[in-house]
């Protein structure tokens, strides 16, 4: 399985990405082996994970979401945990 997932970052930025373990990367990302986008924005904190099944499917939707708003990325973030931000 692959997934994508958004980690909310120190500065409350969203960070968009794919793995096929969200959690191990959420972790790499804290640990500033992630994407030089989170490395000077740490701690992160996992706030959105969707499977898929396949890498280019994941590739895709991450795509997708990195083209929408922050707006509408917030809202993705929001219904994923039942309004518990």
């Amino acid at each position: 399985m692959y997934y994508v997932y958004m980690v909310r970052c120190k500065d409350n930025s969203l960070y968009t990405g794919w793995t096929t373990d969200p959690k191990r990367r959420a972790k790499e990302h804290n640990k500033g082996k992630g994407a030089k986008y989170t490395r000077s924005r740490r701690p992160v904190k996992l706030v959105y994970v969707e499977e898929t099944s396949t890498k280019q499917e994941a590739m895709k939707r991450e795509y997708a979401i990195k083209q929408l708003q922050k707006v509408e990325k917030e809202k993705i973030c929001l219904r994923w945990s039942g309004g518990q931000l």
